[in-house]
């Protein structure tokens, strides 16, 4: 894996628990895993965002065709 060197800062707390949770020698490997779900996640739910968007925009149109092929779709079946 390609790796760039970063220089951060963080809260003194949060330093300190990072280190008292990962030790000193893992913490590269903790931030990498941190960021890559959490940039996951907002890439997921901008996805959602987008598709919610996409089936709003389409809601009449679809209702259109489904009421125009509704004789069809009911073709054939028995009237209850």
């Amino acid at each position: 894996m390609n790796t760039v060197r970063l220089n951060i800062t963080l809260p003194k707390e949060i330093a300190r628990q990072l280190d008292s949770m990962v030790g000193p020698k893992k913490k590269s490997d903790f931030i990498a895993e941190t960021l890559r779900q959490r940039i996951e996640k907002i890439q997921y739910e901008e996805l959602q965002g987008l598709l919610e968007e996409g089936y709003k925009s389409t809601k009449q149109e679809s209702l259109s065709m489904a009421k125009e092929f509704e004789p069809f779709d009911l073709e054939g079946w028995d009237e209850y």
